[in-house]
């Protein structure tokens, strides 16, 4: 069976975060970050090598394919902030400002283009999916 090529590591999510280019880019991820963590009472870990991820979950899908990933998560990429949120409807976002989504995951260029009050409300409705479909 193969294996998850996204797993929580070693890494320092601080070295990571220093490291994003460009400054917007960083100074985005460390808001984020901080955000993430108050919100779900977790500290931060890296998952694989560009994903900060906040708690942990295991999943069994009927196929028989299981692993460990994190509840919630987000990667400071160059061209946007990637959010890794589950159980939203497409209504959610309304109010949101300037985003796009893809796949199961959120898109924002910028956080200065989006309610900051309303990224919160999501990240905290999908941590209660998370608990809903995955208790601790």
């Amino acid at each position: 069976m193969a294996h998850n090529k996204t797993v929580e590591t070693d890494a320092a999510v601080a070295d990571f975060l220093a490291a994003v280019e460009p400054a917007e880019r960083r100074e985005d991820g460390l808001v984020v970050a901080a955000l993430m963590a108050r919100l779900s009472g977790e500290p931060a870990a890296m998952w694989g090598p560009s994903i900060i991820g906040f708690g942990r979950y295991h999943y069994r899908y009927d196929s028989g394919r299981e692993g460990e990933s994190c509840r919630i998560g987000f990667s400071p990429r160059k061209a946007e902030l990637v959010f890794y949120l589950a159980g939203l409807e497409e209504a959610d976002f309304s109010a949101l400002g300037k985003y796009r989504r893809g796949n199961g995951c959120l898109y924002v260029k910028r956080l200065a283009g989006v309610d900051m009050a309303v990224l919160a409300a999501l990240i905290v409705r999908s941590l209660a999916h998370m608990d809903a479909h995955y208790p601790r």
